[in-house]
C-alpha cells in the first residue's frame, strides 16, 4: 500500500482535476494538506481521503514539514510520496522530500525551474536557445541591461508563473516610469529581459529516470504578453495533429535538452518557447508542473488518454503509457469586455448552430459571475477534429461571434 500526500492549498476546480484519480487509485492511501477546511471540499472527495490537515501557509516548508510528519504518524510513520500541481509549491516540497528522504524532485532542480533567472543561466551555460536576460537589484543594472539589450524589453518578477505581473516595456521613459512606481530592492530584484517577436509555442513532456518518453507542443494565438496587454483580446490556443515535422525539429532536439540540464529526472513539464520571424528558437520558461490554461484538457482530447491521471500515475508509480496523437484540440477562452460582473454572453446559439458538432468541452461565463485576474477569461470552449485546420477556423470563429459583457 502506497501512502500519498496530495498538497493543494486551495479547493480550486483545476486542482479537483487532479484529486478526483489519485483518490481512484488501487493500492493507494491519499492525504491531503490544505489551507481551507475540509468541509471546502465536494463530499464525493471528501469521503474518500484518508486524512485532510489544515496548515496556514503551504508555502512554509516547516508547516509542510509538520504537517507531513503528523499524517505520517497515522500510517505507523511510513510516507511514500509527497505531490503537488503548483508550481509555487515545487520548491518548498521538494525541501520536504529532501528532509524526509522521499522520491520526486530534487531542491536544487526545483530551483532550476521555479526562480527564472537561474533558468536561463543555465540554459546559456549549456548553449541553449533562450532570451537575454539580467537580474536587476538597482535602477543602475536596469538601465543598463535595457541600453544593452535594446527596446523592447520584457519586466517580470523572478519567480512567476503564467504570466502574472508580466510586462513589455517599449522605451526608457516607459521604464523610468515603471521604476518610479515599483522601486527595485536589492532583496527583491526585477528579471528584465530580451523581448522576442515571433510565434509563441507550448512544448508539454513526461520523463521517467531522466528518459524523455512523450512531447505535446501548442500554439498560443496571440502571445500571453499580448492578451495581458489587452483585455479585450479573446484569445486562442491549440494542439496541431502532426507535431513530427521539420518544422518543429529544432524544438524537439532543445527541449528535451534543456530539461536534462534543469535536473528534470521524473514528471510533466510545461515549457513556452518562441520560433523567430528568421526560424530561430527560444526558449522562454520552463515549469516543472502540469500546464495550466487547459493544455491538459486539451492533450487528454488529443490523445484519448486521461492526463489527469497520467499525471498521478506518473508521480506515484513513476509510470506513462505513451499515447498516440489521433486529434488536433484547441480552447477559445471568453473574456469579459468592460467593467464590473458579466451581464450578457452573446452569440452562443449561433456558435451552437455553426460549431456544436466540434464541442466537447465548455464551461461558459455565468450571468453575475466576477471576472477573474489573468489571461484566462470567464469561461472557455474546447473543440477537436482530425484536421488541425478546420480546428484553428473554429476557435477563430468561436472568439469572432461569442461575446461577453461585463457592467
Amino acid at each position: 500500500m502506497q501512502n500519498v500526500i496530495f498538497v493543494a492549498p486551495f479547493t480550486l476546480e483545476a486542482t479537483m482535476r487532479f484529486l478526483r484519480p489519485a483518490l481512484q487509485l488501487q493500492g493507494v492511501r491519499l492525504a491531503m494538506i490544505g489551507q481551507e477546511p475540509a468541509e471546502r471540499l465536494p463530499e464525493e472527495l471528501r469521503s474518500r481521503l484518508n486524512a485532510h490537515y489544515r496548515v496556514d501557509d503551504a508555502m512554509q516548508v516547516d508547516q509542510l514539514l509538520a504537517a507531513v510528519r503528523h499524517l505520517a504518524r497515522g500510517w505507523n510513520g511510513k510516507v511514500d510520496r509527497v505531490i503537488a500541481i503548483l508550481e509555487q509549491l515545487q520548491v518548498p516540497v521538494a525541501e520536504v522530500r529532501e528532509k524526509l528522504g522521499l522520491p520526486g524532485l530534487s531542491v536544487e532542480a526545483a530551483l532550476n525551474f521555479r526562480e527564472k533567472a537561474r533558468m536561463k543561466t543555465v540554459l546559456r551555460q549549456n548553449d541553449l536557445p533562450c532570451a537575454r536576460h539580467r537580474l536587476c537589484s538597482s535602477d543602475r543594472e536596469a538601465f543598463a541591461f535595457a541600453e544593452s539589450s535594446g527596446f523592447p524589453i520584457v519586466v517580470k518578477p523572478p519567480a512567476g508563473a503564467g504570466a502574472k505581473n508580466t510586462f513589455r516595456v517599449d522605451s526608457q521613459e516607459q521604464l523610468t516610469s515603471w521604476l518610479k512606481s515599483a522601486p527595485i530592492r536589492a532583496d527583491e530584484p526585477l528579471l528584465l529581459e530580451e523581448f522576442i517577436q515571433g510565434e509563441e509555442y507550448s512544448f508539454d513532456t513526461v520523463s521517467i529516470e531522466g528518459r524523455h518518453v512523450f512531447h505535446s507542443i501548442g500554439r498560443y494565438s496571440p502571445t500571453p504578453l499580448d492578451v495581458l496587454q489587452n483585455p479585450w483580446i479573446q484569445w486562442v490556443v491549440y494542439l496541431p495533429r502532426r507535431i513530427d515535422g521539420p518544422e518543429f525539429a529544432a524544438i524537439r532536439a532543445a527541449g528535451p535538452r534543456a530539461l536534462d540540464v534543469l535536473g528534470m529526472r521524473t514528471g510533466l513539464t510545461h515549457m513556452e518557447w518562441f520560433r523567430r520571424v528568421d526560424g530561430s528558437i527560444a526558449i522562454s520558461e520552463v515549469a516543472a508542473r502540469p500546464p495550466g490554461a487547459q493544455f491538459t484538457t486539451l492533450m487528454s482530447y488529443a490523445h484519448d488518454h486521461d492526463f489527469y491521471r497520467a499525471w498521478v500515475e506518473l508521480m506515484v508509480f513513476d509510470t506513462f503509457t505513451v499515447p498516440e496523437r489521433k486529434f488536433s484540440a484547441g480552447a477559445a477562452y471568453l473574456r469579459g469586455q468592460g467593467q464590473g460582473r458579466v451581464r450578457s454572453v452573446r452569440g452562443l446559439e449561433q456558435a451552437q448552430a455553426e460549431l456544436g458538432d466540434l464541442v466537447v468541452e465548455s464551461k461558459l461565463p455565468q450571468i453575475g459571475q466576477t471576472p477573474k485576474e489573468g489571461y484566462e477569461g470567464e469561461g472557455y470552449v474546447v473543440v477537436r477534429h482530425e484536421d488541425t485546420e478546420v480546428v484553428v477556423a473554429a476557435l477563430n470563429r468561436m472568439v469572432e461571434i461569442v461575446r461577453v459583457d461585463l457592467g
